[in-house]
């Protein structure tokens, strides 16, 4: 059978095969409080029925100005908490495997009253200036990942995301372009790591489950951090007890023009990184075509590929991927799938 397609145990969570439907938001919470709605159990519901191997649902914010927007989900309280339960049961009476991506909007947090932010630089001059966060505010926003990672682990979740990509808040700290701080939280890179490193290591002091990490390696211009800089944090992350390193790019500038888009073009920066580590990557970046998908498990570029657009288009990416590579024996949801792909 092809690896796209095979089983794989990544730590202690074991996948039925190695598609990753990675978080994206869907801002679909129309009453503003944070609570899945029924839009998420159908959306998420149709690709568990696709046979997608672990699905990691959306960024959900620790507090409520941690929201990108208003319409995001969040997990601050227990009606969020006991909605994100249901949700995973309906996931799991499915068969797949649910994730979450637990994150805080920072500076981009658009509809906050007062965005946060590891220094006081805002995005682009839509947004509103961030506060340069105070040594209390660090710790209370380190607690409020704690507690939605206990009320995520309650919810029953087969794995935790922490959110460090795309320009938000945990990228602003691992970020010399946001990150000016004067304190033990800024300059080095293991200043700059140490907002992150102990929100990991207190989560580790009582979930022993398996707990990811997203990264945004590369924003395309200068100064960022380097290749060599990015090697050393992916082995601090190991270290610390990370299980594996979902490796994305960009996000943390408003603009970008030396980025470029065309099928895998994120996943060289996966490829750097499980060359220093011994841990799993997950590679990004419009890997809609199978056959890319199954040549670069066969080169050993990385361990899971992520579906993103692909699976938005087609909630049975997989049934079509097992008809291109040729794969009879891979399983739909049931007889009446299968007489559906005949």
């Amino acid at each position: 059978m092809s690896l796209l397609l095979s089983p794989v145990q990544i730590a202690k969570l074991a996948l039925k095969n190695r598609v990753v439907m990675p978080p994206m938001c869907m801002y679909e919470v129309h009453k503003e409080d944070g609570v899945a709605t029924p839009f998420h159990f159908a959306h998420y519901g149709a690709r568990a029925i696709g046979q997608v191997g672990l699905i990691i649902i959306e960024a959900t914010a620790v507090a409520p100005d941690g929201r990108l927007t208003n319409q995001d989900l969040g997990l601050w309280n227990e009606e969020q908490a006991q909605k994100l339960k249901e949700l995973v049961a309906t996931l799991h009476f499915l068969g797949a495997k649910v994730g979450i991506q637990l994150g805080h909007g920072g500076r981009k947090a658009k509809d906050a009253v007062q965005p946060i932010a590891s220094s006081a630089i805002p995005f682009n001059e839509t947004y509103k200036r961030p506060h340069e966060m105070t040594k209390e505010m660090i710790k209370q926003t380190q607690q409020d990942f704690i507690d939605a990672t206990k009320r995520a682990i309650a919810a029953g979740v087969d794995m935790i995301e922490i959110h460090g990509a795309h320009g938000y808040l945990l990228n602003e700290f691992l970020a010399p372009q946001t990150n000016q701080r004067k304190d033990e939280y800024g300059g080095t890179l293991e200043n700059r790591y140490r907002f992150v490193r102990e929100i990991i290591q207190e989560i580790r002091q009582f979930y022993q489950g398996s707990l990811w990490i997203r990264l945004s390696l590369s924003d395309y211009s200068e100064p960022q951090n380097s290749l060599e800089e990015w090697q050393t944090l992916a082995q601090w992350l190991e270290a610390d007890g990370i299980d594996c390193i979902d490796v994305s790019t960009g996000g943390l500038l408003d603009r970008t023009p030396n980025m470029p888009i065309h099928a895998g073009y994120q996943v060289p920066f996966a490829t750097q990184i499980k060359e220093a580590v011994s841990i799993p990557v997950t590679a990004v970046g419009l890997l809609d075509n199978p056959g890319l998908c199954e040549f670069l498990l066969q080169t050993n570029q990385t361990d899971l590929v992520a579906i993103g657009r692909g699976l938005i288009r087609n909630t049975n990416w997989l049934a079509d991927a097992a008809k291109e590579l040729k794969e009879r024996d891979f399983q739909v949801y049931n007889h009446s799938y299968f007489r559906g792909q005949q």
